[in-house]
């Protein structure tokens, strides 16, 4: 999550789930409070996409690396990723780089977005996510993945995971 402003509205917060492994943005939200629910969004938003479906162990092979966070830290926030069956995995406490996807897409969101570009509402600033997040995941290139993009490696991911004797590679 990070904290941002918008001219009518405020203070208001993004936030977001980043792909360990490409470097793709799969879930986002802007809200004005920073409670659980809004902060659970984008995780519910990856699950869906990574799995079609919402329910009881549904992301069964996921993990979700996170920061000590008040949001990330209350039962409530850890009850609901265990019932969709992720694994949590917190990251080292005054160590952000040990949740580096995330911070990482954070400090581009910031640099080339945020930072930027001033908006009306919170509504304004939904809108101009959901055109800049595609357009990262389809033009950023990504030095740890040898100046691809996050797009290309998803899609190396899939033809790898289409093959029945490849041996796919752990995220690092």
């Amino acid at each position: 999550m990070t904290e941002t402003v918008t001219l009518k509205q405020g203070r208001d917060r993004v936030f977001v789930a980043v792909d360990y492994c490409s470097g793709e943005r799969i879930g986002r939200h802007a809200a004005r409070s920073a409670n659980l629910f809004k902060a659970l969004e984008p995780v519910r938003q990856s699950v869906l996409r990574l799995f079609g479906r919402i329910e009881k162990d549904a992301a069964r092979s996921l993990a979700l690396r996170h920061d000590h966070g008040f949001n990330h830290m209350s039962g409530d926030f850890r009850h609901e990723i265990a019932s969709l069956g992720i694994e949590s995995s917190r990251s080292f406490v005054q160590q952000p780089e040990g949740n580096g996807a995330a911070e990482r897409f954070m400090r581009s969101l910031k640099e080339n977005f945020l930072w930027v570009h001033t908006f009306d509402t919170i509504e304004e600033r939904c809108r101009g996510l959901q055109e800049f997040v595609p357009h990262y995941s389809a033009a950023w290139l990504v030095a740890r993945h040898c100046y691809r993009t996050p797009n290309q490696i998803r899609a190396e991911h899939r033809s790898l995971a289409q093959c029945s004797s490849a041996n796919l590679p752990l995220a690092a």
